[in-house]
């Protein structure tokens, strides 16, 4: 019998180690579970609480919410889901191939530092990773090997060429101008 997929949900599979090839780091029956479409995952809350949600009050749904939106994006820019996880309790929300290299993505809820982050990012040789974006409730700005942007920018990120993201030159004034003309700010 052949398995569909009915695209209600997209996994997001977990990874043994933070390197590439992330496909092939895959465990690939541990996996975390995002909605494909937003208006399904308040369908699922109750009646009082998506009203609190719809109204801006998003409780403690807040982090699953922005970080279910990241998952979308990522999707839809055609890239495949992976997170890492260890028993210790360090988890990264994301983990992508970016410009060669495995690249975490973090979604934050609300501004502030996040240990599992901070801690692969102070650990590159065991790690193997040497850059980072965190996505939240941030103005666009770099510390070290860390780059913060607004969480409404994750659609932005271009993923089809390694050699057209450039985390080390990256252009702030032309990421200004490029959320002008899409939002008229």
């Amino acid at each position: 019998m052949q398995k569909k997929d009915a695209g209600i949900i997209r996994r997001c599979y977990n990874t043994s180690i933070t390197e590439l090839p992330l496909e092939g780091n895959a465990i690939t029956d541990c996996f975390k579970v995002y909605v494909a479409d937003i208006g399904l995952l308040l369908a699922m809350l109750d009646a009082g609480t998506r009203a609190d949600v719809i109204q801006g009050n998003l409780l403690g749904y807040k982090g699953a919410i922005f970080e279910n939106l990241m998952a979308d994006f990522l999707h839809k820019r055609g890239q495949k889901l992976y997170y890492f996880h260890k028993d210790s309790g360090l988890e990264l929300d994301f983990l992508i191939r970016h410009r060669g290299e495995c690249t975490p993505l973090e979604v934050k809820a609300k501004s502030g530092k996040s240990k599992s982050l901070s801690t692969v990012l102070n650990n590159p040789t065991h790690y193997h990773v040497n850059h980072a974006i965190k996505f939240g409730n941030y103005n666009i700005g770099r510390e070290g090997p860390l780059l913060t942007l607004p969480l409404y920018m994750g659609f932005l990120i271009d993923f089809e060429s390694d050699a057209d993201i450039q985390l080390e030159d990256l252009d702030i004034e032309a990421l200004n101008r490029m959320a002008e003309e899409h939002f008229g700010q």
